[in-house]
């Protein structure tokens, strides 16, 4: 998968060769106005008010040659609508939301073939594992001017300031369970420290609390370097690092300790990195337009010893019983047999607040 496209309050990026290709590459697509992107995905994080006012959030417009136009719009109730017009030809799909009571960040992912008359617009939550999809009919190809005109902010473009930001790729993106950890984390094995990226299916892990477990699947994926994928660095010794390590923002660290059975009742609880991050112990990371992560899934959501830091492994709930998200997700192509079920974390997961909470508690 290669994204082309990228854009935020600060930046934006276009490459017909991928973002991050070397200059010497062949270009993905002919660079002429005529040019159709027909499969691809746009990907946008944004916060959502909590007022649920009605916001056009993203989207462009143009009269030449035709009307044109692909929009994103926030409608009353936390819902997310997307039009997309071309000359007469009109195409709608709408996923509702309910509101949660404060500012939510969620990730818009709109996937289309032209050519199956295919389409797919997701709502996902970072910070939890809500997923909903529905059905785009009929979607029509994107020209290389609409692209431009759509990420580069060309002609009438809206980018509104609730906007996180926006990607562009070429192919058909995964939703669902995603890699965390990146590919050259060391990994405990029966054989000492080895890289994420060197690990295979069959192969064994130590972890925190049942000893040595087969590896069930390795995943990775290549994203764009922003909002719930913006890197994190971890610092050592904090954590019980050995070395520093970086991670995504949701990769969930165990922490245990007599504060945390204090506070919360458990021995041991997961926290996401970005509750952890206060300048010193835990910061964001310096990156390029895209990151590669990986990540192992465990029988039973076994913590993982990452140089030396507790990290939660990969968590796939029960995706193996929905055909669906089966084939939509990274692990698509995957014998349902061969997947576990996880039907809860293997530990308690940490609310926004109460996860600040205990790292400030922590940081004092």
């Amino acid at each position: 998968m290669t994204w082309l496209a990228l854009c935020d309050h600060d930046d934006r990026r276009f490459s017909l060769r991928g973002l991050g290709a070397d200059k010497k590459s062949e270009p993905l697509l002919e660079d002429t106005p005529r040019t159709l992107l027909t499969r691809g995905s746009i990907m946008f994080e944004t916060r959502l008010s909590a007022d649920g006012r009605p916001q056009v959030l993203f989207g462009y417009k143009t009269t030449y040659p035709w009307l044109r136009s692909l929009t994103f719009q926030a409608i009353p109730g936390g819902g997310i609508a997307m039009v997309q017009v071309q000359g007469e030809d009109i195409t709608h799909a709408a996923i509702e939301h309910a509101e949660a009571g404060r500012t939510d960040v969620v990730r818009i992912t709109y996937s289309w073939d032209s050519t199956l008359k295919w389409g797919r617009m997701t709502l996902e939550k970072p910070e939890e594992t809500v997923v909903i999809s529905v059905v785009v009919e009929n979607p029509r190809p994107l020209s290389l001017d609409d692209i431009r005109d759509l990420m580069l902010g060309r002609s009438e473009q809206t980018f509104a300031s609730d906007m996180i930001f926006a990607a562009l790729s070429d192919q058909i993106e995964p939703i669902g369970p995603m890699p965390t950890l990146l590919p050259s984390t060391p990994i405990a094995t029966p054989w000492g420290y080895k890289r994420a990226s060197d690990l295979k299916r069959g192969d064994t892990v130590h972890t925190r609390d049942d000893g040595v477990v087969p590896i069930l699947q390795t995943v990775a994926r290549s994203v764009p370097a922003r909002g719930s994928y913006r890197p994190i660095r971890l610092r050592a010794p904090y954590f019980g690092l050995k070395q520093d390590i970086i991670v995504a923002p949701d990769q969930r660290l165990l922490i245990d300790g007599p504060e945390v059975e204090y506070l919360f009742g458990q021995e041991a609880v997961l926290v996401p990195a970005r509750h952890l991050v206060n300048g010193f112990a835990a910061l964001t990371e310096p990156c390029g337009p895209i990151i590669t992560y990986a990540q192992l899934l465990l029988p039973r959501h076994e913590t993982l010893l990452a140089a030396g830091t507790c990290a939660e492994s990969l968590y796939i709930g029960r995706i193996r019983r929905s055909d669906q998200n089966l084939s939509s997700s990274l692990l698509n192509g995957n014998d349902r047999s061969h997947l576990p079920e996880h039907s809860r974390p293997a530990h308690h997961v940490l609310r926004w607040y109460d996860a600040i909470h205990l790292a400030r508690r922590r940081a004092a």
